[in-house]
């Protein structure tokens, strides 16, 4: 097993409790192969794998290697083995809705993701109010985004996300219509996806207000991996391009003020 940590602060302080104690992930290790039986050493390292990365809160990323002796493969080979490295991923999901109680429906994808065992919500943005984008006509939306910490791969996120929007009666009728739950994975670390499935950075997020607004809130400095831009800087770009843009801030001058339900009330006015 090779465990990746800082151990910048161990190493200033002298503090076991700063860094990973090898010694007990070793009894971990141990406890957890005695403990559990699987037919595949994949399974094996799989699981392990995930149980270090849930149990110790500074592991990052972890690289296990486990050999199986005497392997029934009918040659004389001493051993086979599986090597995997598995590790914690930062991602950015945009939130959406407009339909029905807007607020519940955002807040309970948000506690779904945070009920995911391989998910820790680290942050979310502040709700706003914006225009239907694509020229359906339709109520207006209400849009956020989260920042999370997750050990899925992208299409099982995807895949998670869909089973949220589907558990708020998410119907995919109309292109860009109306919807109770939009879920969209907007950044996974610096990677680029182009799949049938799964475009990531999400395609067109660099023209989309309702987009870039809570995102810039979460990650001003995240730089786009096509585009080399900061998210601040997109924003930016955006609305210095829309002549005669205006953010109106319901109850103030400055966009960034709540209501009494925690939300944000923004109005998009074109002249």
């Amino acid at each position: 097993a090779t465990l990746y940590t800082s151990t910048r602060t161990a190493g200033l302080t002298d503090d076991l409790t700063a860094s990973i104690h090898y010694g007990e992930v070793s009894q971990m290790i141990t406890r957890f192969v005695q403990e559990h039986t699987y037919k595949l050493l994949e399974t094996v390292v799989e699981n392990l794998a995930r149980m270090l990365l849930l149990t110790l809160p500074s592991l990052q990323k972890v690289t296990l290697k486990i050999e199986k002796p005497w392997a029934p493969v009918g040659l004389p080979l001493k051993t086979v083995s599986v090597e995997i490295t598995r590790e914690w991923h930062t991602a950015y999901i945009a939130l959406g809705s407009n339909l029905g109680d807007k607020q519940k429906y955002l807040d309970d994808a948000v506690q779904g993701l945070a009920d995911t065992e391989d998910c820790i919500v680290e942050q979310v943005s502040d709700y706003l109010v914006t225009e239907p984008y694509g020229g359906v006509e339709q109520d207006v939306f209400l849009n956020g985004a989260l920042k999370l910490r997750t050990l899925l791969t992208p299409e099982e996120l995807l895949d998670r996300l869909h089973e949220l929007e589907q558990a708020a009666h998410r119907e995919r009728i109309v292109h860009w219509g109306p919807r109770t739950l939009d879920l969209d994975i907007l950044l996974y670390d610096q990677m680029i996806i182009d799949t049938p499935v799964l475009h990531v950075p999400h395609i067109d997020m660099e023209n989309r207000d309702f987009v870039l607004i809570p995102l810039t809130e979460l990650a001003p400095y995240y730089r786009h991996p096509v585009l080399n831009k900061t998210i601040s800087q997109l924003l930016k770009e955006l609305l210095e391009g829309e002549i005669g843009f205006f953010i109106v801030a319901a109850g103030g001058h400055h966009f960034g003020q709540r209501d009494g339900h925690g939300v944000v009330c923004l109005s998009l006015i074109h002249i």
